[in-house]
Parts: C-alpha cells; sequence; structure tokens
C-alpha cells in the first residue's frame, strides 16, 4: 500500500477503528442476522400491499420454523398528487407510506418502531399502464419498508 495515497490510507484506518469497536457483520459468526432467521411469525395480510410487504420480510428472513417472535403492524398508505399537465390532470404521484410496528416475545414488546418512505409513478400514459406504474410503486414502496424493519431488527435498534 503507498502511503502517498489519501484513499487507501483513510479506507485502512476506517477498517481498523470498526474492527475495533465490536463491529461484527450481522450475517457473519455471532452477528444478530442469525437470530431472527426463521423465527418470526408476521401478522396475516389483507390486503394486497400488506401481502407484498409480508412476502419482502419472509424472503428475508425466510418463513417461521421456530415461532418466537410476533410481529405485528399498521400500514397506512396515502397517494399525493405532484404534477398537473395543461388540462388539469394529475400526470405524476407520490406514494407515501408509514408502517408502525412491534416486535414481541411472550407478549411482551421487544422492539417497535415506525418507518416512513415513499415511491413515485408516472400517470401519463394509458389507463393500463398507469394501473400497472401504481401497483409497481406500492411493491417498491413495501420492499422499502420491510428492508427498514429488517435493518432495525438486525441493528437491535429500540423505537423512540
Amino acid at each position: 500500500m503507498s502511503w502517498s495515497d489519501p484513499v487507501r490510507v483513510l479506507t485502512a484506518a476506517l477498517l481498523l477503528a470498526a474492527g475495533g469497536c465490536g463491529f461484527a457483520p450481522a450475517y457473519g459468526p455471532g452477528g444478530t442476522g442469525g437470530a431472527f432467521r426463521g423465527t418470526i411469525t408476521v401478522a396475516e395480510p389483507m390486503t394486497d400491499v400488506e401481502f407484498a410487504f409480508v412476502a419482502r420480510l419472509e424472503d428475508r428472513l425466510g418463513r417461521v420454523d421456530v415461532p418466537t417472535y410476533d410481529l405485528t403492524y399498521t400500514l397506512v398508505t396515502d397517494e399525493v398528487g405532484l404534477a398537473i399537465d395543461g388540462s388539469n390532470a394529475v400526470t405524476r404521484f407520490n406514494l407515501e407510506g408509514v408502517l408502525d410496528w412491534t416486535l414481541s416475545r411472550d407478549g411482551a414488546a421487544v422492539q417497535t418502531g415506525r418507518e416512513t418512505a415513499f415511491t413515485g409513478y408516472s400517470a401519463s400514459g394509458s389507463p393500463i399502464s398507469t394501473l400497472e406504474s401504481e401497483r409497481d410503486a406500492e411493491r417498491r414502496l413495501m420492499v422499502i419498508l420491510a428492508d427498514r424493519v429488517i435493518a432495525r431488527l438486525l441493528a437491535g435498534d429500540p423505537a423512540t
């Protein structure tokens, strides 16, 4: 390694600092990733967007084998028009989502949280393409929210 290359020196210093502070990969030996795999029972979805949310959680954490934790959630989505064309038709939408969740073990809350995110889609095509764009935005929003819940679970970050 060349000590005259500041990027390499900074990278090496950051790696040494991370190793010294107790950093461990979530899915590495002793990490928190394995502790949740196949242990979380997620509340049944009632809508298409909730189904997409639960499907993403199961993709990342696996289906429940040994039910240890329960994850309950409340999901609210809202569609907001952003752009209007010359004939006053809305041509761009934001789909905003708010997810309140609780991870419980034996009826006692272990972690709780609130996640918020948004995605957008265009409504300037045909009615069919607009509908598919909306559905795609819903799926993307659920992936974002599920990934945020998983990140919080793996970090062991209690909610505020």
